[in-house]
């Protein structure tokens, strides 16, 4: 095949996702103090676009060194396994920041664990059966006119994948229009109750708000164009449509590490102490709410 240089430019953003995350999950696995349930659901998010990183350049490699209609499958479903499980660990992260404002006062206890746990299980479980549907048959390679943009994936397929992903999105909308309203709330309480200048309150306000603004915005900004492309667009359109609106996308899993993880002042402690060849895995942390990560 010839050399296409938007698959180079795929297998590029696929290893700098790769580096981004696999520092993300070695740091929290190999933290005991990272035990929390924000840091699993970070971990999880970490972990998903890791294996979106691998498929990415392990797609390249196989399409132009070692063609295979079996092998081509195998990473087309590692690609929707960990991009499905990459969207579903930002919604569980939303529901997590959500849930930590709105019952703050029981949100330390075992049943947020226990929750935590039952979100992983879901998450990976939808996901992994998600890829599994082109591996078990579920492809156009017998039938090319039943082909999405997406080959080997049927239309069919991408279709729940993109209505998955719009139901996905409308909740994480709701959720953060909630939190926005909570996080106003509150500082208008605190403003009142320390006796602060309406100056005072509005920047908090503001801040928090931005915040969450920037989220979703960077979400919304990555996945629409090839979600709304998949529901649109056809096997016989140029694979530059797909390859234009499917480069962002790849996008968000490298943005998610800095928002989601490096961020955070914990996991910065780690990276420093690390850098500075002190490392202390058993070092103790101030413990966080999930809407400060």
């Amino acid at each position: 095949l010839a050399l296409n240089p938007w698959d180079v430019v795929l297998c590029i953003s696929g290893t700098i996702i790769s580096c981004e995350n696999a520092i993300v999950v070695v740091v929290i696995f190999y933290t005991p103090a990272f035990r929390a349930p924000m840091f699993l659901l970070i971990g999880s998010l970490a972990t998903a676009d890791l294996l979106a990183g691998l498929g990415l350049i392990l797609h390249f490699a196989f399409v132009y060194f070692i063609p295979s209609e079996a092998i081509s499958l195998l990473t087309v479903g590692l690609l929707v396994t960990s991009f499905t499980a990459s969207v579903s660990s930002l919604l569980t992260i939303t529901i997590d920041r959500y849930l930590s404002l709105y019952n703050a006062l029981t949100y330390y206890s075992e049943r947020t664990v226990t929750r935590t746990y039952i979100m992983l299980i879901l998450t990976w479980g939808a996901s992994i059966c998600y890829g599994l549907l082109p591996i078990m048959g579920w492809n156009c390679l017998k039938e090319p006119s039943a082909c999405s943009i997406v080959k080997p994936l049927m239309k069919n397929h991408l279709i729940i994948l993109s209505v998955s992903f719009f139901m996905v999105f409308a909740v994480m909308l709701q959720l953060y229009v909630q939190i926005c309203k909570i996080v106003c709330r509150h500082a208008h309480q605190i403003a009142v109750q320390r006796h602060f200048l309406a100056s005072s309150h509005y920047v908090t306000t503001r801040k928090g708000i931005a915040t969450l603004a920037v989220i979703l915005g960077t979400f919304a900004s990555c996945w629409l164009p090839f979600a709304i492309y998949c529901l649109l667009g056809d096997y016989s359109y140029p694979a530059l449509y797909t390859y234009v609106t499917l480069l962002p996308a790849t996008y968000n899993s490298m943005i998610n590490p800095v928002i989601y993880a490096f961020r955070n002042q914990e996991i910065q402690k780690v990276l420093w102490t690390v850098c500075c060849g002190c490392f202390s895995p058993t070092m103790p942390f101030r413990s966080r709410s999930p809407s400060d990560v």
